[in-house]
């Protein structure tokens, strides 16, 4: 197996295998990565295979026969490969530029380096023996270079004091202990940890060999509307690192996860641990295609078929939704599709290559846009399935085992897998996707939407009303001096009718659905209630929103509590009031009232000196500046000033907070709890304003 790689200068690659007590490097000299080309009828192979058997960074060129597509037919191409890995971009420009526009198109380009090297050489990246993983850490404002590295945490150890004496015990000691992981708080430690040594890059060592290399810089960019920061990426040899601040899947699924990503996709650990959940699905993809001699475009691009008015006004919808009653319901019934888009893709065969194929243009498969459906197998179907199979088997398994270190493995494992399938459906419709068309994007949503109603159908058939559905889900509640069937009994036929499992999640002993800001209709996914079970369930809420104050969060939570033990609204306003006493007399630790943010841009980029960039400058001095698409927590000490005086960071301990901007904090998360009984924002601030004795006003 191959932990991990490292490309050498003189060419070929040295690759990291585990062994019983540790790992050993070997170098595969011979190694080339590799291109292919195709030519339109227009142009020649031979032309081209002429040109680049004379180009100075080409290792060899060959004719071979693969698949362009998935629908395609095997025909010849040229399989090029190069001397060194950063060539393959540049021939792939000099082709595209050969001969005329659209005339050769290039495929295999843009892999990454580890992964590319396992698909290439069939090596396996799943390590062979358990890991050892050891956490390093260090203040932000010390890695970052503001202060002294004085500080640095190497599993259950500290070391402090002098810099180098610091960096020194660092690499002793994971020298001793010899991980085959590194979990470090931030990547930028590894250089730091380098400057500051007592000795050169080429004898300081944190890997199993001294030095480290600097695989990307750090990057800011857009993602579905949201700014986010990529920070740069190290490796050192032999040794794997996870970056604690670069890893969605290891906050959301943890190593276990991960791991199970690495055999899935073929990705090697460090990589799987900083790709985004579309680069994992996509490997995948890989993965599969590559097993059929399937090639991935570079620079794909698949046209969009004509549509007439009417399948354009019926394609361009998302997933049904029924407006909620505002207020409190009680015996409320909570029904889920298991793994809908997924499993719509599967049972219906929808893929790019069977949505509207040449094949049966007369077919109407897919409900209000006429679109037809293939018969013949599709490979996004079929990559799926074990995936849904996987997570369902998973889930049965928790629902039966009680033994904690495997429920956390395989809660792990399945929040990895929960990602891969939610994601699918979108990855349809994204330009950029290696397989996707946007037509099939439509096409999983029509399904959707015709299943929703079907169920709703069902269930008032049956005696009930519906409360609110969206998307996958259904909330359900008996009709009053109407025999009702069971629930169940209506869930497995909506089941068999759909070929996708229709779950009970539970019953509401009462369930609050939420107005939206301006009071008008019910809010799609604001509500809160507690269940048969006895576990409360909140959506929407301030207490799930990332940029509440924990302080702010924990007293809506038991906000909802007190409703739920005295059912009355005077009751919520007295605990209200309470808080608020307490905020007045200065009881609440500062540091319980952090907001985190995420930042979007620089401080020189924003128009207004808000609370950000309050914090924004204070963290240039503090830890060395935050970038665009990381988060800053801070304090609001005097919103009154509009200087950086306004706030001042979590890591700076602040002992003080504005006391009144905290109370409208108050009020807000208050009214998320009172919004289905009529109150608003104003309503508990007038309150407020009015009494000191808990005279609260009457809502509007």
């Amino acid at each position: 197996m191959v932990l991990t790689t490292e490309f050498l200068d003189t060419g070929g690659v040295r690759y990291w295998e585990l062994t019983d007590d540790g790992a050993t490097a070997s170098a595969d000299r011979q190694y080339r990565p590799r291109l292919y080309v195709r030519a339109d009828d227009r142009h020649s192979l031979s032309d081209l295979r002429e040109y680049l058997g004379e180009h100075p960074v080409v290792a060899g060129v060959e004719e071979r026969e693969f698949r362009p597509g998935w629908r395609e037919d095997y025909e010849p191409m040229l399989r090029v490969a190069v001397d060194r890995l950063h060539h393959l971009t540049e021939i792939a420009e000099q082709v595209a530029q050969y001969g005329r526009p659209g005339g050769y198109q290039c495929y295999n380009v843009d892999f990454s380096r580890e992964f590319r090297y396992c698909l290439e050489t069939g090596r396996d990246a799943v390590p062979a023996r358990e890991l050892d993983v050891l956490r390093v850490a260090a203040p932000r404002a010390q890695v970052a270079g503001v202060d002294p590295l004085r500080e640095v945490s190497v599993g259950e150890l500290t070391f402090e004091g002098v810099p180098e004496v610091v960096a020194a015990d660092v690499s002793a000691r994971i020298r001793d202990r010899d991980p085959d992981v590194l979990q470090v708080s931030s990547a930028d430690l590894i250089p730091r940890l380098f400057a500051t040594a007592p000795v050169d890059e080429d004898v300081y060592a944190l890997g199993r060999r001294p030095g480290y290399t600097k695989r990307a810089g750090a990057s800011t960019y857009e993602s579905y509307g949201q700014v986010e920061h990529s920070p740069a990426r190290y490796s050192i040899p032999g040794r794997v690192i996870v970056d604690e601040s670069n890893s969605f899947f290891l906050e959301e699924a943890g190593l276990s996860g991960i791991l199970d990503l690495v055999e899935r996709s073929g990705k090697p650990l460090q990589e799987a641990a900083w790709a985004s959940i579309g680069n994992i699905l996509t490997a995948i993809q890989i993965q599969y295609a590559a097993d059929r001699d399937v090639l991935v475009p570079w620079r794909s691009w698949r046209t969009e078929r004509f549509k007439t008015a009417s399948q354009l006004d019926a394609a361009d919808r998302g997933g049904f939704t029924f407006e909620p009653d505002v207020g409190v319901h009680k015996t409320v019934h909570e029904l889920d599709f298991s793994s809908l888009y997924p499993n719509i893709i599967r049972e219906h065969n929808i893929s790019p290559e069977t949505i509207r194929c040449d094949c049966h243009p007369d077919r109407e498969d897919v409900p209000g846009l006429g679109y037809s459906i293939c018969p013949d197998d599709g490979y996004l179907p079929e990559v799926l399935s074990p995936i849904i199979d996987d997570r369902a088997d998973i889930k049965d398994e928790l629902a039966t085992t009680d033994d904690p270190d495997r429920v956390e493995e395989l809660e792990a494992r399945s929040a990895a897998l929960k990602w891969i399938l939610v994601s699918c459906f979108g990855y349809q419709g994204f330009s950029n996707a290696k397989f996707g068309r946007i037509e099939a994007h439509e096409a999983i949503n029509a399904y959707a939407r015709e299943i929703l109603l079907d169920a709703k159908a069902a269930f008032e058939e049956a005696g009930y009303r519906v409360v609110h559905g969206i998307i996958d889900s259904i909330w359900v509640q008996p009709r009053e001096d109407v025999e009702q069937e069971p629930v169940e009994a209506v869930a497995r036929e909506v089941s068999e009718a759909t070929g996708i499992e229709l779950e009970h999640e539970g019953v509401y002993d009462w369930v609050a659905f939420c107005p939206t800001a301006d009071g008008r209709d019910g809010a799609l996914t604001k509500y809160f209630g507690r269940q048969q079970s006895g576990e409360y369930k909140y959506r929407g809420l301030e207490c799930r929103q990332r940029s509440t104050p924990p302080w702010i969060a924990d007293l809506q939570r038991e906000l909802i509590e007190v409703y739920d033990e005295t059912r009355e609204t005077d009751a919520v306003l007295a605990r209200v009031l309470d808080a608020i006493g307490g905020l007045r007399a200065g009881r609440v630790e500062p540091g319980e009232l952090a907001i985190r943010n995420r930042v979007t841009k620089t401080p020189a980029e924003y128009g207004h000196e808000t609370r950000n960039v309050a914090a924004l400058r204070r963290a240039e001095d503090s830890v060395g500046g935050i970038a665009p698409g990381e988060d800053v927590e801070y304090v609001v000490v005097d919103d009154e000033k509009a200087s950086r005086d306004r706030v001042e960071l979590r890591s700076e301990d602040p002992q003080d907070y504005d006391t009144e901007f905290y109370v409208e904090l108050v009020a807000r998360a208050a009214a998320g709890v009172l919004g289905p009984f009529g109150y608003t924002q104003e309503d508990v601030i007038s309150g407020v304003e009015s009494t000191q004795q808990l005279e609260l006003t009457t809502p509007r």
